[in-house]
């Protein structure tokens, strides 16, 4: 596969070139675009050659002789294991050595012992690869593109930090090519030693401004994500020592989950739901706002939080009905809940987009977690619209932030006015996030009916109170956006090209997808499903679409919905493309002058008004943030408690079975 093998070494070698290239300049952009558009356009030209020639390209790869890579991969995680020992000890985090030290030297003496060695697969290439390779290739691209200006404004407003943006873009890159890696990797080695490149670099960049609050949220990721990588590299040390087995497809052969099997395909689970933050790891991905905005959009979108529910994708067949099915579906379905109640709170509006990622990510767990066709095909979609909706919305915050020094929602009062393209961009995301016919819409009316069929009856209620609160801070935002004062001019954009560059067509393809998805399930989704299910499916579908919410690939059609939902759903997309088109021209016509009344004492504007003392006072209206109800201080320490117990509970339970039965 030598297009595969492209995916996967480009972005380290201009990761390498980016690394000496200190100063900022056009040789250093060009890299930059060059790497980035390379990617993508490889990420498209793979996905379209394994669609034309799926009978031929698609399926695992055998590597005769890997022990050359064996031995690389192992000195790397060795470097890598040093440079976390020496920060470590620079920063009198001791505890984390443990934890690098416990998943490392395992893997090292498997490598040089030669226990590892396989003659399984170590590649898989199938069409959840297919799709996670266009999501990695496209969104993760333009995101390193959005980074070459941003990073340049970023010193220019924090003058206090150290210029070390070639580092960065660097890191950016080797982000690219180690989740290009993992998604593609069936050697369960082989994707250890990716996801380990994510958890490491997750936290060098988290760390860039290397100010306390930063060292602090770096090091709590890194311990979190080694965690994690312990339960990981426990996995694989039963399925080698105990199973014989190396690789997740001998691992999925069971059409249920074996005894044998409980152990490791829960320790898998436990390293996918830290890698993905769920409670109670989701402090990580919170903390990881301190970094610069593409670090943000690169780990809540494109990469690292998509790798664990990508890896609970993967082992879902297994799951159904088991009590690791029930740990995830539980862990998933209250984080979803939990975390859009948090989001309702906060005014940050990168906060609100790490509670929003976090709640989503919820989601796509608990679907996993059910072990049904249908409830993974929900998942899959909601894992394709998010990536593409919520990366934009962070590339549209950190560009307002550089801007006006805010990224607070309340300063967005008006920016339809103020800034109509970032406004215009951040309606597309709002929408997409929370309106139908967008995906997220389609995918969570999906996750309810298999959350019915599924029998978990506290997932329906998860679902239908996470998605009334997921409505209620994303109305908020919008009210924001669209709210006007008289007076209010617009503002001159500061904005880079290159982050036009990448939101104008993330916002392009957001819209695009809700149009397309029917095309994306019949060709990718359905037929792994069908794959991974072993023709199971058309059973699943009978008993749990009757109405014809999903209904096999052989019929033609895949998803979803009746002639008449399709024309509802054409006209609100229409409308929602007519609307902020519309508040785009606003400012072009003749506005008739009308003040607020104010109980007849207003001061000749909508900003202030006469007192019962005869003062003049400025107005100012505000969301209603509920702080006092369900904020962070009232119930974030409780849900971290009560998720950690759970976890704690299962695993014990799971690894009890897993060893003694």
């Amino acid at each position: 596969m030598p297009e595969l093998a492209f995916l996967i070494l480009f972005p380290f070698a201009t990761a390498f070139i980016l690394f000496f290239l200190k100063r900022d300049s056009k040789v250093r952009s060009f890299f930059v675009f060059f790497g980035a558009f390379g990617e993508l356009a490889a990420s498209i030209c793979f996905a379209v050659d394994s669609l034309l020639h799926r009978d031929l390209e698609m399926g695992t790869f055998f590597l005769p002789d890997t022990h050359f890579s064996d031995m690389i991969m192992a000195a790397v995680e060795v470097c890598l294991m040093l440079i976390v020992f020496f920060l470590s000890i620079k920063y009198k985090k001791y505890f984390v050595i443990l934890l690098s030290a416990f998943g490392t030297i395992p893997a090292v003496y498997l490598d040089f012992s030669g226990i590892s060695e396989t003659t399984a697969s170590h590649i898989k290439v199938d069409y959840l690869t297919m799709i996670m390779i266009l999501v990695v290739g496209i969104v993760g691209s333009l995101i390193c593109v959005y980074a070459v200006g941003y990073i340049r404004d970023y010193h220019h407003h924090h003058k206090e930090f150290k210029d070390r943006s070639g580092y960065f873009l660097s890191m950016l890159f080797v982000f690219l090519g180690a989740m290009m890696g993992l998604i593609s990797s069936d050697n369960l080695m082989w994707m250890y030693f990716f996801w380990e490149i994510t958890s490491v670099c997750s936290f060098l960049l988290i760390g860039y401004s290397r100010t306390s609050e930063a060292v602090t949220n770096s090091f709590r990721a890194l311990w979190m994500n080694l965690l994690g990588g312990c339960g990981f590299m426990a996995a694989i040390i039963f399925c080698i020592c105990v199973m014989e087995i190396t690789n997740i497809s001998q691992l999925l052969v069971f059409a249920t989950l074996p005894s044998m099997a409980v152990f490791p395909v829960a320790m898998l689970s436990f390293a996918a739901l830290t890698k993905s933050a769920q409670m109670p790891f989701s402090r990580w991905l919170l903390g990881a706002m301190v970094a610069p905005t593409p670090t943000s959009a690169l780990l809540h979108s494109a990469t690292m939080v998509k790798a664990g529910v990508y890896l609970l994708l993967r082992l879902s067949p297994m799951m159904g009905g088991s009590e690791v099915g029930i740990m995830v579906t539980v862990i998933g379905g209250f984080t979803f809940f939990a975390a859009s109640l948090l989001a309702i709170t906060v005014t940050d509006g990168k906060k609100v987009l790490a509670y929003s990622t976090i709640s989503n990510l919820g989601l796509i767990t608990a679907a996993a977690g059910c072990g049904l066709p249908e409830a993974v095909w929900a998942g899959i979609m909601l894992l394709i619209f998010h990536a593409v909706t919520k990366s934009m919305m962070f590339m549209s915050v950190g560009a307002y932030e550089n801007s006006t020094g805010s990224r607070d929602v309340e300063d967005m009062h008006g920016m339809i006015v103020r800034y109509p393209r970032l406004a215009f961009v951040m309606t597309i995301g709002i929408f997409g996030m929370s309106v139908v016919p967008m995906g997220m819409c389609v995918a969570k009316w999906a996750a309810l009916k298999a959350f019915i069929d599924s029998g978990y009856v506290y997932l329906t209620m998860f679902l239908c109170f996470g998605s009334a609160t997921t409505l209620f801070y994303w109305v908020k935002w919008l009210g924001k956006i669209f709210s006007v004062s008289r007076g209010s001019m617009k503002h001159e954009y500061t904005v880079c090209f290159s982050e036009w560059l990448s939101i104008y067509p993330l916002s392009f393809i957001a819209v695009f997808l809700c149009i397309v998805y029917p095309l994306i399930s019949r060709f990718a989704v359905v037929p792994y499903i069908q794959n991974a299910f072993s023709g199971s499916l058309s059973r699943f579908v009978t008993a749990a679409f009757p109405d014809s919410t999903i209904v096999p690939a052989s019929s033609g059609t895949v998803a979803a919905i009746s002639t008449e939902d399709f024309v509802i759903m054409g006209v609100m997309l229409i409308c929602m493309c007519i609307l902020p088109l519309a508040m785009r021209f606003v400012n072009s016509v003749q506005e008739r002058r009308v003040l607020s009344y104010m109980s007849g004492f207003n001061a000749g504007d909508d900003r202030s008004f006469y007192d019962s003392f005869g003062e003049e006072r400025g107005q100012y209206l505000s969301n209603w943030y509920m702080q006092d109800l369900f904020g962070e201080k009232k119930i974030l320490t409780g849900c971290l408690i009560l998720t950690a117990v759970f976890l704690i509970c299962i695993m014990a339970s799971c690894a009890v079975g897993g060893l003694f039965l």
